[in-house]
């Protein structure tokens, strides 16, 4: 039922998605642009019309009383932020402790404007060995999907110029606030 209705109010709302789920059963999913909050319904209809569970990441501190069983059921996966260290390592134990996951996140880390995307998706998917998926929402055509699988050879230059490639001709809701695809100088 829930698959039904979000590829109705997907049509209604004018957005149409370009969703060729991945063979595997495990992999981390990228999405950019994200450049408003408007992105995460969209996503959520397009992952629901194709019957697709999502986890993702939030601070521990919104995971108390009904809230957490909420969150819980949407894929959420309380993360400790006060310690800045381990999140790679606590996103790959939940990887390690499935049969199946995707793991959704946005490496730009906000909807404004960065000079770099966080890298901490690619060495989950490195460390946890699984692909990452390209997703993208397209505003100027009102179109989301899941593009090109990227299999992480270690070599993050490299990997990161596909990457770049690919959303190179993706457009969020506010362009002023995507930020070139690329890592920190280091």
């Amino acid at each position: 039922m829930l698959k039904t209705f979000s590829k109705i109010i997907l049509k209604l709302i004018g957005w149409h998605s370009d969703v060729t789920l991945p063979e595997e059963k495990k992999f981390v999913m990228i999405g950019a642009p994200h450049t408003t909050n408007w992105d995460l319904p969209i996503a959520l209809l397009c992952f629901w019309s194709v019957s697709l569970r999502l986890s993702w990441v939030a601070k521990k501190q919104l995971f108390v009383g009904p809230l957490d069983y909420f969150f819980r059921a949407l894929g959420g996966i309380p993360v400790d932020r006060s310690v800045h260290t381990g999140f790679i390592e606590q996103i790959t134990r939940q990887f390690n402790s499935r049969d199946e996951m995707v793991f959704g996140i946005t490496p730009e880390g906000t909807r404004s404007r960065t000079e770099y995307w966080k890298t901490g998706f690619y060495y989950i998917a490195l460390q946890a060995k699984v692909p990452i998926c390209l997703a993208y929402i397209d505003f100027p055509s009102r179109t989301i999907g899941f593009g090109k699988i990227i299999n992480p050879t270690g070599d993050i230059d490299k990997d990161f110029e596909q990457i770049k490639a690919f959303y190179q001709d993706k457009t969020g809701k506010y362009p002023k606030n995507h930020g070139p695809v690329c890592i920190r100088k280091r």
